[in-house]
């Protein structure tokens, strides 16, 4: 059994298509399909359940899945502890992080890089839900998320900041002049949301039930990008949380008003896998995320751009 089959075959697992699986690998597709065989023949039972195309894995397969994952990030951990011994921290890293949290990953992610300047960042869109199932498959080495809404498991945790909510809307509408805006009136604005399967959303629906309230809701998206292209035309409302302002600051011929009664936060940080011992990066980048003070620089940015 050797470790390139094994990473065809959770290539596999992961595309559900031979063809997408072996351009994944840079390999033919004769070459993963007699390296399925190999594995098969070693394991002594079908992996895969196929006809003319992959249809799922057996349990055998399911089986070998979890394995596979599992011995492949050990090689990596093995990897970067060999080559932090040679030469310095090096390696890839790939790091989830869910949208509403996008706006300000780049304080983290170029702190690091002053810091391990050979390591290759790769940051992807994830929601929570989707973050913690990628860590679980080895699939992430971490994760940007909520930490205190809904569950987590079998991850290590580091306080980034706390996300407060602020509403964003036009400056000639309904709130002209105010200093702060409730959830009760902000559910009557026209609103310009993340989608419901986005863990923000699911928080500011949250707090409107608290408040009694249904958000009148006319624009749903899963892009942040989408949702601040929208407030820029300056016709529409939307709750932020306030680390927007830090890339966005506050439009032109819009308001940015604290949302209280109630006044919410949710903590966001850096979640790893709990190992022992952990991998090199994530224990870098744990390290990097303590000393960065991301939450001050927020602050000091909602300050000066919220008006």
């Amino acid at each position: 059994m050797q470790l390139r089959h094994l990473r065809y075959f959770v290539a596999l697992a992961d595309e559900r298509h031979f063809g997408r699986a072996a351009d994944a690998c840079n390999v033919s597709q004769s070459t993963l399909s007699a390296a399925l065989r190999l594995l098969e023949e070693e394991i002594g039972a079908p992996l895969v359940e196929r006809d003319k195309r992959f249809k799922g894995l057996t349990a055998q397969g399911v089986a070998l899945l979890e394995w596979s994952r599992r011995i492949l990030a050990e090689r990596r951990r093995l990897d970067q502890e060999i080559a932090a011994l040679q030469d310095g921290l090096s390696g890839e890293l790939t790091l989830g992080a869910v949208p509403a949290a996008l706006p300000t990953i780049g304080l983290l992610t170029t702190a690091f890089h002053r810091r391990y300047s050979n390591v290759r960042l790769t940051v992807v869109s994830r929601t929570s839900n989707e973050i913690q199932r990628a860590l679980d498959e080895f699939a992430l080495d971490a994760g940007i998320t909520y930490l205190d809404n809904e569950p987590l498991h079998r991850v290590r945790a580091t306080t980034l900041y706390e996300e407060r909510y602020i509403l964003l809307t036009p400056a000639d509408g309904p709130f002209a002049g105010r200093r702060d805006v409730g959830w009760a009136e902000a559910a009557d604005a026209s609103l310009c949301l993340l989608t419901p399967d986005m863990q923000n959303r699911r928080i500011i629906d949250g707090i409107f039930r608290e408040v009694d309230k249904t958000p009148r809701v006319l624009v749903e998206t899963n892009s942040v990008m989408t949702l601040c292209s929208h407030i820029r035309t300056g016709a529409w409302s939307s709750v932020f949380p306030h680390n927007f302002l830090w890339v966005f600051g506050t439009p032109a011929g819009m308001l940015t008003l604290p949302l209280v009664a109630p006044v919410r936060t949710h903590a966001v940080g850096l979640v790893v896998r709990e190992e022992d011992p952990p991998s090199p990066l994530a224990r870098a980048l744990e390290a990097v995320a303590r000393d960065l003070g991301m939450a001050a620089e927020l602050e000091r940015s909602a300050t000066t751009l919220a008006g």
